[in-house]
C-alpha cells in the first residue's frame, strides 16, 4: 500500500484534512496535493472576518445535520463519525485553543485565520504531505487497470491510483469539469448566502442599522427566517436574510433574484400589544412627537422612517394618533413588504449551492459509486451549510472521512 501514490486537488480545508487524515493514518504513503493557486487554504484566511469560525457548537448529529440546506440527509451518517467534538479534540491535541461564542460559533482564542492555517501546515508537513501550488490539471481520464492520469497545461503528466477532487463549490459550471468527465452529474451551481439588494431609498438611507431579531419572510416560496437583521447601502443583510437566502437558493435563483419580501420589525409583539402601548402612550404622553417615541429595541432612525413610510407626518403627537393612522403604523411594523431587486454574495462565506450529485457517492468512503478510485470531498458536493462554522464543519468530516478510505484505514 505505500507504494501506492495518492492525489488530492484542491488545497482548501477538505482538501488539507482528507490528505492530513490519510497521511497519518498510513505513515509511508505518498500523498501530493495540487492547488491551482498560488496560495493554500485561501478562504480558510478569509473567513469569520479573519477569525476562522472553525465549527459550530451542535453535537448532535440530527440537530447539526439539519443546519444543512442541502446535504443534510446524507451528512446525518457522517456526523455519526466525526462532529465538532471531533473537530474540536483535533485541533486542540494540536495545540490549537478554541472558543465558543454565545451563538454557539466556535474560533481560535487567538481570532485569527492563521492559527488554524499554521496548525494545518504544520501538520501536513510532520505527516510527509507533499504540497504543490500555482498548479492544477486541466483533465483527468481514468487510467487502464485502475487509477488516474491527469494532464496538466505545460504538457505534464501525473499518475496516482486514488484522487480526491476537493476544488470546491462549482461557482461556475466549469468548476465540476473534472468530475463530470469521469462520469458524474453536476447539479447546476447557484449561489448560496448572499444579500438583497433592495430600491427604496429610505432603506439604504439607513445602512449601519442592525435590528436583533426581525421576522423575514418570501410568502411566494415558503421561505421564513427569524433572527438579526442588516440594513446596508444595497439593501438587507445579516444573519436572518443569509439564511433565508440559503434555504431559497433555487427559487430564488429561478425568479432572477426579483421577489418581495415581508419584515415584521417587532415579531416579539402581537397586533393588540402594539395597540395596548399605543394607546398607553396616547394617555402618558399625549404631547410627545410619534417620530421621537421609537420602541425596543429599534433605531430611532430606522422608527422615524417606518413612522413617514406609514403616512404620519413628523409633527404628529401622540394625542393626535388616529385610529387609521396607528393601523397603518402598525401593518407598517409587523408587515413592511420591500421589492428585492437582486443580489450581493456575502464574501466571507462565499458558498455556491450545486455539485457532485449526493446519489452518486458513498458517504461512508467518499468515494464515487460510478468511478472506482475517486473521492470527493467538501464544497465540491452538492451540500450547503447556513453561517456559523456548518461549512466548515462539513469539509472536516467529508475530508476526514475519505482520507481514512483513500488509505485503506477503517473509516469508523
Amino acid at each position: 500500500m505505500n507504494d501506492s501514490r495518492l492525489v488530492v486537488l484542491g488545497g482548501g480545508a477538505a482538501g488539507f484534512f482528507a490528505a492530513i487524515t490519510c497521511a497519518e493514518a498510513v505513515p509511508g504513503i505518498r500523498v501530493t496535493v495540487f492547488e491551482k493557486a498560488p496560495r493554500f487554504l485561501a478562504k480558510v484566511r478569509i473567513s469569520g472576518g479573519g477569525r476562522c469560525n472553525v465549527t459550530h457548537a451542535c453535537f448532535e448529529p440530527r440537530e447539526l445535520s439539519s443546519f444543512y440546506p442541502r446535504g443534510g440527509p446524507a451528512l446525518l451518517s457522517a456526523f455519526h463519525r466525526f462532529q465538532p467534538h471531533d473537530t474540536i479534540e483535533w485541533f486542540e491535541s494540536r495545540g490549537v485553543k478554541l472558543k465558543t461564542e454565545a451563538d454557539g460559533r466556535i474560533f481560535p482564542v487567538s481570532d485569527s485565520s492563521q492559527t488554524i492555517i499554521d496548525c494545518l501546515m504544520a501538520s501536513a508537513s510532520k505527516a510527509g504531505v507533499e504540497l504543490v501550488a500555482n498548479r492544477g490539471p486541466n483533465a483527468a481520464e481514468r487510467r487502464a487497470g485502475g487509477g488516474f492520469v491527469l494532464s496538466f497545461a505545460n504538457g505534464e503528466r501525473v499518475e496516482c491510483d486514488r484522487l480526491l477532487l476537493a476544488t470546491g463549490g462549482c461557482r461556475v459550471p466549469a468548476g465540476g469539469q473534472l468530475a463530470a468527465s469521469l462520469g458524474h452529474t453536476i447539479e447546476p451551481p447557484v449561489p448560496s448566502l448572499f444579500t438583497f439588494h433592495v430600491a427604496e431609498s429610505w432603506v439604504r438611507s439607513l445602512a449601519g442599522i442592525s435590528v436583533p431579531e426581525v421576522d423575514v419572510s418570501v410568502a411566494e416560496f415558503g421561505l421564513r427566517e427569524r433572527g438579526p437583521v442588516l440594513l446596508t447601502h444595497a439593501g438587507l443583510s445579516g444573519p436572518a436574510i443569509l439564511r433565508l437566502s440559503a434555504w431559497g437558493a433555487r427559487e430564488l435563483a429561478a425568479a432572477n433574484y426579483r421577489f418581495p419580501v415581508k419584515l415584521n420589525w417587532l415579531p416579539h409583539l402581537s397586533a393588540d400589544a402594539l395597540v395596548n402601548e399605543f394607546d398607553a402612550r396616547r394617555g402618558s404622553q399625549p404631547a410627545r412627537r410619534v417620530v421621537n417615541s421609537p420602541l425596543t429595541p429599534l433605531a430611532a432612525r430606522l422608527w422615524v422612517s417606518l413612522v413617514l413610510e406609514a403616512g404620519i407626518p413628523e409633527a404628529t403627537r401622540g394625542a393626535e394618533l388616529s385610529r387609521s393612522a396607528r393601523h397603518r403604523l402598525i401593518e407598517k411594523l409587523q408587515r413592511t413588504e420591500l421589492e428585492v431587486s437582486g443580489k450581493t454574495l456575502n464574501q466571507d462565506e462565499f458558498v455556491t449551492c450545486g455539485g457532485v450529485r449526493l446519489g452518486e457517492v458513498n458517504f461512508k468512503t467518499m468515494e464515487s459509486k460510478v468511478c472506482p478510485g475517486l473521492y470527493f470531498a467538501g464544497e465540491l458536493l452538492d451540500m450547503d451549510g447556513l453561517t456559523g462554522g456548518f461549512n466548515f464543519q462539513a469539509a472536516w468530516t467529508t475530508g476526514w472521512i475519505a482520507g481514512r478510505a483513500m488509505g485503506g484505514a477503517e473509516a469508523g
